[in-house]
């Protein structure tokens, strides 16, 4: 066996291709390159989408990257034939060792995505493929793109939503869950009441009418409420407990601070009164501050006697429990506790739900903190197109139809 056919049967060639050249070159900056030249047989017939034989109408020279033989780059050359069809139209051949349009073979493209797939950045995957980032980035965004085109969400009715940042303190996209399936199902840019319409139609496309979302996770904010009362009318709030108590947690440092500013002892303690697992020594500690210092710990008594919300059985009961949470706030005059509960009762009817939903953002706070990682490796995201593909890379369990059994 002679090195042309070792190739051809390296690249999968059969008729009517054939290797008609193999050399080693040179290049400009003293690098040895492998240049394998594909040529066609005697006999080589061509046929259009009717299955009817055409003849040759002329050719036009290509050329592809392909994978590196030993470190040496290798490239594909072709003079790719053009047939005129039955109708008269002329049309380019496809080729089997690459994509239409492509500059790459299918195996470069399935290696690329393969160095991705395994959590490596594209600068990086492209430095060690010798190619600039750009070009992996053109070959990535085409599968993702490909895959989420055929993608079918159509099962959805719970959606999780959540806002980030593709760079720190730069232009925001929302992203829209499947909190059933745990995926990512669209992701728009913008954190406004127009990102749900944008996720709507989206959905809308697929075939999911508006009726079918029963129930939405969301944070307090105004811009995701208006817009799932518009545009998904029959679904049901339920707002991410983590968040409330985030708020919650808020408010007992804030009456921290402000007994802080006046003893020195209390310096040291904020996770104290916020964290929830405390060692025997903090605990003890906990337990003379609150008996030090009243106010600090009526404070905490509101906050521990809140958390008892989660765990009631029903709606009423959960109403019937929070409505005495309000008066007793309100008999405690601390301002950072009043506060807070004015927000809690502007949003009542979507905390207390969760006593019956169950429905946290737990699943999107998974999802953000891949989202997070990716921005870690990559250093933030220039380009925010790029950074919506690499979230659906990640975190929308996509089917790809790159040849993987050659990576």
């Amino acid at each position: 066996m002679n090195s042309s056919e070792i190739f051809a049967l390296a690249l999968g060639l059969n008729g009517p291709w054939e290797i008609s050249n193999v050399e080693m070159k040179t290049s400009d900056d003293l690098v040895k390159e492998l240049h394998l030249h594909i040529g066609l047989k005697a006999d080589a017939v061509f046929h259009d989408k009717d299955g009817s034989a055409c003849k040759i109408h002329d050719t036009k020279a290509k050329k592809w990257r392909h994978m590196n033989f030993f470190e040496h780059h290798c490239y594909i050359h072709c003079s790719v034939p053009r047939i005129r069809t039955r109708e008269g139209k002329v049309r380019m051949v496809d080729v089997p060792w690459s994509r239409k349009g492509s500059g790459f073979t299918l195996l470069f493209e399935a290696i690329a995505m393969s160095l991705i797939e395994n959590e490596m950045p594209i600068n990086k995957a492209a430095k060690i493929l010798g190619e600039h980032p750009n070009r992996i980035w053109r070959i990535f965004n085409y599968w993702i793109n490909i895959a989420y085109q055929k993608d079918e969400p159509s099962s959805v009715t719970k959606l999780g939503f959540d806002e980030t940042s593709r760079r720190k303190g730069h232009s925001y996209i929302t992203v829209g869950v499947d909190l059933d399936q745990r995926r990512v199902v669209h992701v728009v840019k913008g954190k406004d009441a127009a990102t749900i319409k944008e996720i709507k139609d989206y959905l809308g496309n697929k075939g999911v009418e508006p009726n079918q979302i029963t129930q939405a996770s969301i944070d307090l904010s105004p811009t995701f409420i208006s817009g799932i009362a518009k545009h998904f009318p029959k679904a049901e709030i339920t707002f991410d407990r983590f968040h409330v108590v985030k708020l919650l947690n808020e408010a007992m440092d804030s009456v921290r601070k402000q007994e802080r500013k006046e003893h020195d002892e209390l310096k040291g303690h904020k996770y104290t009164f916020l964290k929830n697992n405390l060692s025997d020594k903090r605990q003890s500690e906990l337990s003379e501050l609150i008996t030090l210092y009243p106010t600090l710990g009526e404070a905490y008594r509101l906050k521990v006697l809140f958390n008892d919300l989660w765990d009631m059985p029903d709606k009423k009961s959960a109403t019937a429990f929070i409505d005495h949470w309000f008066e007793e706030v309100e008999k405690s005059k601390i301002q950072p506790f009043m506060k807070f509960a004015k927000t809690v009762k502007s949003h009542l009817s979507g905390i207390i739900n969760f006593v019956e939903t169950r429905i946290t953002n737990a699943i999107l706070e998974s999802i953000n903190s891949k989202i997070q990682m990716a921005k870690r490796r990559a250093r933030g995201y220039r380009n925010t197109d790029n950074f919506i593909n690499m979230i659906y890379f990640l975190c929308s369990k996509l089917r790809f139809t790159y040849p993987l059994n050659m990576a």
